[in-house]
């Protein structure tokens, strides 16, 4: 019987050793399927990021463009749009086009241009329309976009600006970007002040019309007030806007006292509120009065005796509100000293 159980127990050990074997076997063969799933799989390229150099551009064609603009895909569509304004607005035939196209008698064909060039333009670009063509074009659409039943500008509490005729805030819009990047010369010289802002409803009579713009450049923000305060600044600007009757010609007292006193309103103008226009008031106003007594000029005593007596004046403010004229308490010119 002995060699019966030696039997048994041989038979355990051999069952043992092929079930050990087979388990590593299968586990060799899943290990090798594995690798060599691993290496059969063909995984995709990463791609790459490409650019749009010059040269790419410029060999796209214009039936290319054409099909991309309308592809439906949101970025490729922003870049055709992109490269079709740059060619634009680098097109001196394309762009004298749109600028003779918002100098035509049709309303319609001057918006469809001004918004053409609305979209080719950016900051940028914006010395393409700085040229004497360009500001002739512009003062041109505005001279034919004339409300001749537009009521009289008077209100200080309503800005009509907003209400404006799309052609005239287009042209506006334009003007005044170039006016605050460049200047205002070449406006004037393309005679804006004569050919449209003279023919604004400012009212019948001169006296009126000097109140009704100088009340509009108080009170109001937008872009055509901008635009004036601008050309107000220059002196080719106050002569247009003298000789068309918006603007008055100074006495001879007044215009001294501007000439001592110029120079240091910019200076002084933090102390005052905003809605102070220091080049309106009279010469002999409190404040145009303290601000020549900061001037020292060389003249005869009885000269510096008055700028003596103006220099003496107590401002009464607590710091609540800007110093207005209303703070400043001087001593009476004909007291004694």
């Amino acid at each position: 019987m002995e060699w019966l159980s030696s039997l048994m127990t041989t038979d355990k050990a051999i069952k043992g050793a092929l079930i050990i074997h087979g388990v590593a076997l299968v586990g060799t063969v899943l290990l090798a399927l594995d690798q060599w799933r691993s290496e059969c799989e063909t995984k995709p390229p990463q791609p790459k990021p490409q650019y749009i150099t010059q040269d790419t551009e410029d060999a796209l064609k214009l039936t290319t463009l054409d099909t991309l603009l309308g592809h439906y895909n949101h970025a490729i569509r922003e870049t055709a749009v992109k490269i079709v304004c740059d060619r634009a607005v680098n097109d001196k035939d394309t762009f004298e086009q749109l600028l003779w196209g918002i100098t035509r008698p049709s309303y319609d064909e001057r918006l469809k241009n001004l918004r053409a060039l609305a979209v080719i333009t950016d900051p940028h670009s914006l010395d393409k329309l700085h040229t004497w063509k360009a500001y002739a074009a512009l003062v041109r659409c505005l001279e034919l976009s004339l409300d001749p039943d537009q009521e009289v500008l008077n209100n200080d509490d309503w800005d009509e600006y907003p209400l404006r005729d799309m052609t005239d805030k287009l042209c506006l819009m334009f003007i005044s970007q170039l006016v605050g990047t460049f200047d205002c010369e070449k406006l004037i010289k393309a005679k804006f002040v004569e050919k449209w802002l003279s023919k604004q409803n400012w009212g019948t009579t001169e006296e009126e019309r000097h109140q009704n713009l100088a009340a509009y450049l108080r009170s109001k923000t937008n872009r055509l007030a901008e635009i004036i305060s601008c050309i107000r600044q220059s002196p080719a600007g106050r002569e247009a806007l003298q000789k068309c009757g918006l603007f008055p010609y100074p006495d001879t007292e007044e215009s001294e006292a501007d000439d001592d006193d110029t120079h240091l309103v910019e200076r002084l103008s933090v102390l005052f509120p905003e809605t102070l226009d220091v080049n309106s008031l009279d010469a002999n106003h409190p404040t145009r009065v303290l601000l020549r007594s900061f001037q020292t000029t060389p003249g005869s005593e009885e000269q510096r005796d008055r700028n003596q007596r103006h220099r003496e004046a107590m401002v009464l403010n607590d710091g609540s509100h800007p110093i207005t004229s209303d703070d400043i308490i001087q001593r009476d010119p004909t007291s004694p000293p």
